[in-house]
Formats: C-alpha cells, structure tokens, sequence
C-alpha cells in the first residue's frame, strides 16, 4: 500500500547511500540524530498518511471547499486529519523547537513529505502553509511580532497565506493596486483586492495571517515602492488574545480543473475602510521580504509536481503487474495461452522505464537541493557555504518548472498505462493528473522561471557559481567513469555537460546581442535542457553507487534494486538524452520567428 504514494527503498537509497544524510549529526545543530530517529519519523508519516490522509483524498476531490452565504468551508473529511496533523506535530519539522517546530534537518523533512503531501496534498496544505507566512516574521519581524504570531502559525493553530496577485496586475505584481494609508497608532489602514488567493479563508483555524503587499500612499510606482503588512483575519491585540474582525472579506472561490479540497479565494480588504495591517520590515521592502517566501514556496512546488508524479508511477507500476491483456510476443499467440500482465508488453515498458527514471532523477536532485541547505545552515567553512548558497539559488528555477513540468508529463503516461481505465475517475491517476497540473503555473508560471535563470541565476558571482555547479557533474561522471560497465554512460553524460556549457555560453553571448529576445524564446527549452543534464547527472551518480554494490555481489531484492538503477541510468542516456542534444541543437540554430512573427500572421 506505502508504494502507492512513493518508494521508501529508493528514499533509504537516496538519503543514506546517495547523500550520507547520517553526516549532518556531526554538526552541533543535528548532533544526536540517528538512523533510527531518522527513521522513526520518516515511518510515522508513511503510517498517519496511509491511515489518515490518503483515505480523504478522494472525497476532498468529489466533496470539493464550498463557498455559500459568505462562508467557506473545507470538506468536512478534511477536519479529523487537519487535528491529528496538528496534534501529531507535523505542521513544522524543519522549524525551531522555540517557535514550535521539530528541529529536524530540512532533507528528513523533505522524505516525510513523499508521504504527507504524496498521499494529500491539498489537506496537508491546511497544516503547513502557516510556515511560509511565518519564517518572513522570523526573519524579518521584530520581537514582539514574533512571540505574536510564529507559535500559533508554525503550529496551525492559526493559518497563513500569501497575498500578491491581483486581477489587473497578475504576475507583473509592481502593477498592483493595493494601498496603505498610515494610522496615529503606528499600523496601516489597507484597501485592496486580491484573487487567487490559496487557503486565503477556510473553517479550519480560529485565526488566519495574511501577509499583503501594498503601496503606501506617497511611495513610487513598481515594485520599488511595495511595503509587506501583516494583516489578521481576526485583529491580534498586543497581549497575544483576539479582538475584532479586521475587514478582510471572502468574496468568492474559484472553481479549478483540480485540487478541488484546496480553497481559492478572492479577498476584499478594507472594504468597510476598517482593515489594519502591520507593517513588516522596513517601507519599500516588500517584494525583498516576500522573495523569501517565494522561493521556499517554489522549492515546494517543484516538490509537488515530483511526489505527483511519483504517485503516478507507482500506481501505474503496480496496475501494469496486476492487469492481463494481450499475449506474449515471443510466444505469439495462441487460443490456449493465458493473457499476460500488460507490464511484459515492450511499450509498456518504455512508458514505465521512461517513468521510473525521471521519478528518481527528480527524488535525488529534490534531496541535493535540500541537504545543501541543510550544510548550509550547519557548516562552518566559508567555501561550502558558498557553494550551497549558490547552488540552491541557481536550481530553484529549475527543479520548480521541470519537476512541474515533469511531474504531470508523468501522470499523463500513467493515464496511457491505465488505457481507457485511466481517463475515467475510477482510478487515481486521473485525478493526480489534475491535481498537478497548477505545479507548473502558480509561483511563478515556466517563463517566468526560466527567465529568472538565464537573466539573473546564471551570472551570479560572475559566473563562478554556474562554473562549481559544472564541476560537480563532471565529477559525478568520471567516478562513472573508472566502473568498466558505466564508462560508455559517464562518456555520454560527460559530452552533454559539455554541449550545455557551450549551449549556456551561446545564450549568455545572445543575451548580450540585439538578438536577446531570441534568447528569452529558448529561455524555457533551455530551462528543461539544463533539467534533463541534471537528471543524466543524478543518474549515473546514482548508477555509481549502485555499480559498487552490485560487484559486492548484492543479492534478493537489493540485486533487483541496484539493477534498476543501473538501467535507469542507461535508458535515460540512450533514450532520452539524445533527444536533449537535439534540444540544444535547436536552440543553437534555431530561427527568429517566434520574435518577427506579427500578431496578424498568428491567425484567428
């Protein structure tokens, strides 16, 4: 049943085979931490989400969050889990002990989530998107606003949300309309919209934190001129107790293709003129502030559309072993034969090789991103503190849009697995399919992403940190290199790290040229480019490990496993990473049209 969401012996392999996340307890910050805690966590919340949360995440789909007479509510299946989540004290693992979290490193956190969030999404996101709200307080708040709010919202005794997006504005937040207008008591009197707003109001918490970027009046249009304000559903009073409702107003939800158990809403703020807010940080500060909160958010999305498609597979895998149809081609067939499982069918195969091996290229490269901020929060050495400052800055476009992207690539093959089956509601992988597909578009749609990497992420510390990033994979291939059965493998992932280092020349020099906007075009081929070298690059440092452990003369299951990491690897170099060159080729030769096209020429 636990495979059903994800596969705990790849995520052993990964954490402990893959990364040495046993290495992070010689840190004073994780000193004490063991395997068997380790362990234990991870165990806990593979057991809650197949007890508590995989069994409602159906009827959150049909159920859906209602709006009526001003009122929203979650499905009401959702209550039980969101109060054991609670009292479980898994709303903030990662977070201080102080503010009520649980200490434990962010790549432990990240495992238990395979679980959490593979088996509902969105319920689980009623009990941890209060973190994002509260790590800006954390980092930017003053005193007295942290003892008000970090406990309750990394706790979920009270909820968060993130207020950016407006009707007229969308992603070109500096556009935004929302204003501030300084009172006598030192807070703001906020007036504004906002749409699209996740849990932005639900029956769940006593209380909800909404932290809103607005301009105050006087302030310079753009983005330069947005101040962050901490604006309660419920106004806090200073001694921590509740007051009165702060005008902050539901006026709808939207009905979406999927993720039906998540609330959508749009807010009126002010509308009555009696909404206060409390600015956060400094004036002018806001989008700084909120950048923090949207990058942790996009690492979330990307993990998202990873555990999505991690689903995907497993359900697809255990469907293709258990479904009969058709007979063996190396038989032919005959009247007598029994049919097959659909898994010994060779396209079949293909699909759930070319699964397989994008699931764990995306597990790993999840896990490289979040034990680099675990050393990064623990190491002393200033070198490998800017490398992992740097590194994690520079994948989290990608591993945003490509495990998006990826993501419901995946669940969209699982549906051909299932044939006819798996367009209809009966089985799952139509509704993760669904679900997954937003991965790709809020935080920050694909362009946007790809525009940030090849126009700021890039060149950052003058190039130095895209040139570390270019040594690690070289470096991962050459070990790939002295095992006899990889080397032709760790040739071919040598010469496409190669071909990209060329290709990202080629797009920097572009930038740089009157042609810039062509640059901009291929931004997000580039992007998936540069995702599917990181895969090759996982992958044979993965087939490394597993190479090692085979001449130990692994045996059951482990021979099994070990195998399939050696074929991962081979598929995806063969199969799919010529597709990639060809990729790169495009870019390279690629025309302008898609900049000299008029807007007539495009029809309609």
């Amino acid at each position: 049943m636990a495979n059903l969401i994800t596969d705990r012996r790849d995520i052993d392999f990964v954490l402990y085979e893959q990364l040495d996340v046993l290495a992070l307890s010689k840190f004073p910050k994780y000193k004490g931490y063991n395997r068997k805690t380790f362990d234990l966590i991870i165990s806990e919340a593979r057991n809650f989400a197949l007890k508590e949360l995989l069994p409602i995440w159906v009827d959150g789909d049909r159920v859906g969050a209602t709006f009526e007479n001003g009122q929203v509510r979650v499905p009401p299946s959702y209550h039980r889990a969101f109060k054991l989540l609670c009292e479980g004290e898994w709303t903030a693992l990662a977070e201080s002990p102080e503010w009520g979290g649980q200490g434990v490193p962010i790549t432990i956190s990240v495992a238990a989530d395979e679980f959490l969030v593979g088996a509902n999404l969105t319920c689980n996101s009623y009990a941890t998107f209060g973190g994002g709200t509260a790590k800006m307080i954390e980092l930017f708040g003053t005193d007295a606003q942290k003892e008000l709010f970090l406990k309750n919202l990394y706790t979920a005794h009270w909820g968060g949300t993130m207020l950016l997006t407006e009707a007229d504005a969308g992603s070109n937040v500096g556009a935004l309309s929302t204003s501030a207008t300084s009172n006598p008591d030192g807070t703001y009197s906020i007036s504004g919209n906002k749409i699209f707003i996740t849990n932005g109001d639900q029956d769940l918490t006593e209380n909800i934190i909404h932290p809103v970027l607005a301009r105050i009046e006087g302030d310079p249009p753009g983005s330069k001129g947005l101040s962050l304000f901490i604006v309660p559903k419920i106004w806090v009073n200073e001694d921590g107790s509740l007051g009165e409702f702060n005008d902050v107003v539901c006026t709808g939800i939207e009905e979406k293709m999927g993720s039906h158990g998540s609330v959508t809403c749009s807010l009126a703020l002010g509308g009555k003129g009696k909404c206060r807010g409390i600015l956060l940080g400094k004036p002018g500060q806001g989008m700084m502030i909120m950048f923090h909160m949207m990058n942790e958010a996009r690492l979330k999305v990307g993990f998202q559309g990873f555990i999505h498609g991690s689903a995907a597979y497993q359900y697809a895998l255990a469907y293709a072993r258990e479904r009969r149809q058709g007979y063996d081609l190396e038989k032919g067939k005959n009247v007598d034969d029994e049919q097959v499982p659909i898994i010994r069918h060779p396209d079949v195969r293909r699909m759930l090789l070319w699964m397989k091996s994008h699931v764990e290229g995306m597990r790993s490269l999840e896990y490289y991103i979040a034990h680099s901020f675990d050393m990064l929060e623990s190491t002393d050495d200033p070198d490998a503190k800017g490398y992992y400052e740097g590194v994690t800055a520079l994948l989290t476009p990608v591993l945003k849009t490509y495990c998006a992207v990826k993501g419901f690539d995946i669940c969209v093959k699982a549906i051909q697995v299932y044939g006819g089956y798996g367009y209809t509601k009966d089985f799952p992988v139509e509704q993760l399919a669904r679900d997954v597909k937003i991965t790709s578009i809020y935080e920050g749609t694909d362009g946007i992403q790809a525009m940030d990497l090849i126009g700021r992420k890039l060149a950052m510390n003058k190039g130095a940190v895209f040139a570390a990033f270019i040594k690690e994979m070289r470096t991962a291939a050459e070990r790939a290199a002295a095992i006899e059965q990889l080397a032709p493998l760790a040739a071919d992932v040598q010469g496409a790290v190669d071909r990209f280092e060329a290709l990202t020349k080629h797009i920097q020099e572009s930038m740089r040229s009157a042609s810039f906007k062509v640059a901009f075009a291929n931004s997000v081929p580039f992007l998936m480019v540069m995702g599917d070298v990181i895969m090759a690059w996982m992958l044979i440092w993965r087939a490394s490990i597993a190479s090692e452990k085979l001449q130990k003369k692994s045996k059951g299951k482990d021979l099994a496993f070990y195998q399939g990491q050696v074929f991962s690897a081979e598929y995806f170099v063969k199969s799919v990473l010529p597709e990639t060159l060809g990729q790169m080729d495009a870019i390279v030769s690629g025309g302008d049209a898609v900049v000299n096209i008029s807007e007539e020429a495009f029809g309609g």
